[in-house]
């Protein structure tokens, strides 16, 4: 049986050809995946602890220093997402990964000789935030080459993996203060450098032997032009980055603050209900798979604003440690269904002269409000306290779920395939 060339969208794979997982190339993808994944995963707990449970620093300033810490990575992901469109994604995530194993090792060693502060600290955070920004257009633009027509499902597979992989990161960085703040960088700079080799099993795309001669803001521009002028990716952007300020910013902000103060937790404490957090994401992530193609991916995703009021709503009131596990499952399996959906919608919708700049566009949105979220909920914990940081999300929520049914067309949009339907 002959391998599908890679470098044609529109026969990887057909209708009547084998599913995702026949598809060797797609199964390549998840394992790069799998292994970025762990390397992310491993980086949002051990920085969170490190300023939070080992530096001991206040609320605002850590705010300011995840503000500080994302802002060059998001401003280079345009310019990552131009590149991949321009180039062979490819070789971008080979250069990106082959180079960033460095940064974990830089620091094992500045704590192998007490130069673990505050400096060191965020120094590693700028430059592993940079490299994973800089790298993640190129790699969901892979995925729509690779997937084919079987866009929704591939997000969906794409975006359990990674979730599963969440887990296994948490649970080793969870574990820092047992086994050691270095072992955990050993096992995040090899997982870079296992990621770096993965991504050479997949087949090359040929480059345009007569590339454009435009400067790369002329390319960025165009892909924030093609994000506007397209509604459905337009309004999805819009969601997503309003959520993400104080959701994504609740949850990478004040949970930390939340397991040490309000329940006098560890890293291992902060570690578990992380875990929690991400199998309900990965348990929805896999239903999603099995039920996908969706006719109306839009309407569920502003339907999952909804329900996130309730779910932060529980998390408000400070239930006991069990029940908040709990909460932290239920909120797991609703962003599971409003990021893959987000993703889903962008990724069919976009044109695909235009996705790797278009996916830089929506990554922006989604993880350049982390910064934003970031600061302002630091503020408000030690202005109103740590708990109180839940209920700005719960009114931001309900506002974009009125926004979405009554001022945008999402609740309306149909995937392809299904519009004669």
């Amino acid at each position: 049986m002959s391998t599908p060339d890679p470098s044609n969208a529109e026969t990887l794979p057909t209708p009547e050809e084998p599913g995702l997982w026949q598809n060797v190339q797609f199964r390549i993808y998840l394992g790069t995946t799998a292994l970025a994944g762990n390397a992310a995963s491993i980086q949002q707990l051990l920085l969170s602890w490190l300023m939070v449970g080992i530096l001991l620093l206040p609320a605002d300033q850590v705010g300011i220093i995840q503000a500080l810490i994302g802002i060059p990575g998001i401003l280079l992901m345009l310019w990552g997402g131009a590149s991949a469109d321009k180039t062979d994604s490819r070789s971008l995530l080979i250069w990106v990964y082959a180079t960033s194993w460095l940064f974990p090792m830089a620091l094992f060693f500045a704590d192998r000789i007490d130069l673990l502060n505050i400096w060191t600290v965020a120094l590693f955070g700028v430059a592993m935030g940079t490299a994973l920004f800089f790298s993640n257009p190129a790699q969901q633009a892979i995925l729509n080459r690779i997937a084919g027509s079987h866009v929704q499902r591939g997000v969906t597979a794409a975006t359990a993996m990674q979730f599963l992989v969440q887990i296994l990161g948490l649970i080793i960085a969870g574990q820092m203060e047992t086994i050691g703040v270095g072992f955990v960088l050993i096992v995040q700079s090899i997982s870079l450098v296992l990621g770096a080799i993965a991504v050479t099993w997949i087949k090359p795309l040929p480059v345009n032997p007569k590339p454009e001669r435009r400067s790369t803001m002329a390319v960025m521009l165009e892909g924030f032009k093609a994000a506007y002028e397209n509604k459905t990716i337009f309004h999805t952007l819009i969601v997503t980055f309003t959520s993400g300020i104080f959701n994504a910013g609740a949850f990478m902000t004040a949970l930390p603050f939340i397991v040490k103060r309000a329940y006098d937790g560890d890293a291992l404490g902060l570690a578990t209900i992380m875990i929690v957090f991400y199998l309900g994401a990965t348990i929805s992530n896999v239903i999603q798979f099995w039920i996908m193609p969706l006719a109306r991916p839009g309407f569920w995703f502003l339907a999952m604003q909804f329900t996130r009021i309730i779910i932060l709503f529980f998390v408000w009131i400070q239930p006991g440690w069990f029940a908040l596990m709990a909460v932290l499952f239920a909120w797991g399996l609703n962003m599971g269904v409003t990021t893959n959906l987000s993703r889903a919608l962008v990724q069919e919708s976009a044109e695909q002269a235009y996705l790797a700049r278009v996916l830089s566009v929506y990554n922006l949105g989604m993880l350049g409000s982390m910064p934003i979220g970031a600061l302002i909920i630091g503020f408000i914990i030690e202005a109103f306290g740590t708990m109180n940081a839940m209920v700005p999300a719960m009114i931001v929520s309900a506002a974009l779920c009125v926004y979405g049914f009554l001022f945008t067309g999402l609740a309306k949009y149909r995937s392809p395939g299904f519009e004669r339907a």
